[in-house]
């Protein structure tokens, strides 16, 4: 079982490097002990993430229900046939994940196969699924099962996870209306975007992000680095979606160069070493 587990979780670091540069990079520098859990719990989301996304030719609805009927036999068995699946388990079982969080991220899964179109409660009850619940996974893997510590960052975690997917959301704003016809910002028509709204909308991403690196500098040393690595990116894609004009962002889709996110790296690591983070 070693062996087919140790296989396993091999799956969940191939299945991160694929699709994420960032959070690959920022895994490899967290302490050793939490790096494999924190890429189960990325292949997992990514999996069912790719469902709903790319799947355009399959029954969406059928497949992911299966997923989710397939996630859940997997904790409880203690095993999967499915490698994704298997290190997942592992680590809700060994970190105590709670199965309320994984319940609101694989129903924000669904809703993206229903809702278009969100409103204020849809909007957060989605946000909340679909990317706090995510960190809140990770806080549980940190935190090393210690509830009291677990509470004491949860809303920061969660604030953190609200503001990657806002900066996701804003930067996507063209495809996800165009190619996806979802539209996730309540009371905005992608068709009239426009350097108001663009405005309203950074501000509550600002919000988010300054309260997030509060519970950053509270993580523990094993995981902060990482953690403010991946931090550090995304500010760093904002600052870069935030001096550009609304049109634009409706032309091209935003990215930082992989070289760029090397030197990020290198500025992080330094900060840490002195101590400023």
């Amino acid at each position: 079982m070693d062996l087919y587990t140790k296989n396993a979780f091999q799956c969940s670091v191939i299945t991160t490097r694929n699709y994420s540069t960032s959070f690959s990079l920022g895994i490899r520098l967290l302490s050793k002990r939490y790096r494999l859990p924190i890429h189960g719990i990325y292949g997992f989301v990514r999996f069912a993430d790719e469902i709903v996304d790319t799947f355009h030719d399959y029954n969406k609805s059928e497949l992911l229900q299966h997923f989710r009927e397939e996630t859940y036999k997997a904790i409880k068995d203690k095993i999967s046939t499915n490698p994704i699946l298997h290190s997942f388990q592992w680590t809700v079982n060994k970190y105590s994940i709670q199965r309320s969080v994984i319940d609101a991220f694989l129903d924000s899964m669904e809703m993206d196969l229903k809702h278009q179109i969100h409103n204020n409660k849809t909007f957060k009850t989605y946000v909340y699924g679909s990317a706090e619940a995510v960190g809140l996974m990770c806080l549980s893997v940190f935190t090393d099962g210690d509830s009291t510590e677990y509470d004491r960052l949860k809303s920061p975690a969660r604030k953190l996870g609200e503001a990657f997917q806002k900066v996701n959301f804003l930067r996507d704003i063209k495809d996800d209306f165009e190619e996806r016809q979802r539209a996730y910002f309540p009371k905005l028509d992608p068709s009239s975007f426009n350097d108001e709204h663009k405005s309203t909308i950074e501000q509550d991403i600002a919000t988010d992000f300054k309260v997030a690196y509060g519970g950053i500098k509270a993580l523990n040393k094993e995981s902060r680095l990482g953690v403010y690595l991946a931090y550090s990116y995304y500010q760093k894609l904002f600052r870069k979606i935030s001096r550009t004009k609304a049109k634009n962002i409706m032309q091209c889709r935003y990215r930082i160069s992989n070289t760029y996110k090397l030197a990020l790296l290198v500025q992080s690591y330094i900060k840490f070493k002195i101590n400023l983070i």
